[in-house]
């Protein structure tokens, strides 16, 4: 909220992290070769990087954050897309009439946002126009990005089919290899890194350190963010992906209700009915109410015994 362009310092930071804690405790301080071959790993980054990238400069172009999330859980309609266009895939008739509930909601809120930007009052005649081409580019940019991440995911998916899965090297690659790209965002991150640096103080608790207060939450943000990505990475090893994708689109509704609330971003019915179509649709997609159906029957069965 204070500084909207700090994306790439955020995203630069995490992923310096994660590739520091990757190098030392995955790659044995680069003693250990990859079970995948190298040169895939940079195909992936290349779509990682351009992807991760993208999003941030997208919130630079009048998109506001909870359109942003919503956006990006249409990652359905696009993995759905590539896999017809790409793996020649056919699915069942709920599949279809999810991904069309999905792109529903994801219409309502973009239309609704739209008719927000055009009629700002505090814009005026000459600049309601360009602010509303600007917006037009960075819903451009969110498409981009959506259609890049589902093929990046489809090429990592071929990659586990044919080398096996290992989420904690992933991790790291994903994180270590798009490290000298951030050479090319390094005024952008020092503009901001000096930023930081002249925000207030803030007294860290029990630690008892006085830091810049925007270094405090950056911090907080990389730590989290950890442990966010590298439970994700976990769960798909461990779980099924019905399991993983359930997890990870409940993650996006609680943080677009936080993200509403505790900013007060402004959100009308109409993106309330967007976002129940983009969730029921994702929820629908996943079969979640198949499993629920048994585990619901078990539950009921000793009552009535």
């Amino acid at each position: 909220r204070q500084f909207p362009g700090c994306g790439n310092i955020v995203t630069f930071s995490q992923f310096l992290f994660i590739a520091v804690e990757g190098f030392i405790f995955e790659a044995n301080f680069g003693r250990k070769r990859p079970a995948i071959p190298i040169r895939n790993y940079f195909i992936m980054v290349a779509m990682f990087f351009t992807v991760s990238v993208v999003n941030n400069y997208a919130l630079n172009l009048n998109i506001a954050m909870p359109l942003h999330m919503i956006f990006r859980s249409g990652s359905l309609i696009a993995s759905m897309a590539l896999g017809i266009i790409i793996l020649k895939k056919r699915y069942s008739v709920s599949k279809y009439t999810s991904i069309a509930l999905v792109s529903l909601g994801i219409f309502t809120c973009t239309f609704m946002s739209a008719k927000q930007v055009a009629s700002d009052s505090s814009l005026n005649q000459e600049d309601g126009p360009q602010v509303f081409l600007w917006w037009l580019l960075g819903i451009a940019a969110l498409t981009f990005a959506l259609l890049m991440s589902a093929r990046m995911g489809i090429f990592q998916e071929t990659l586990y089919q044919r080398f096996g899965k290992h989420s904690k090297e992933a991790l790291f690659y994903n994180h270590a290899l798009p490290l000298p790209g951030f050479l090319l965002l390094a005024p952008n991150i020092y503009h901001h890194a000096v930023l930081f640096n002249q925000s207030e103080p803030f007294q860290v608790p029990v630690v008892g350190l006085t830091l810049p207060i925007m270094w405090f939450y950056l911090l907080m943000n990389v730590i989290t963010q950890y442990v966010c990505i590298r439970g994700v990475f976990i769960l798909t090893t461990e779980c099924t992906s019905l399991t993983v994708t359930l997890v990870v689109t409940l993650r996006k509704f609680v943080s677009l209700i936080f993200s509403i609330l505790y900013f007060q971003n402004p959100f009308t019915g109409w993106h309330w009915l967007g976002t129940a179509f983009v969730f029921v649709g994702t929820l629908m997609y996943t079969e979640v109410w198949n499993s629920l159906g048994p585990f619901l029957r078990r539950r009921r069965r000793p009552k009535e015994d």
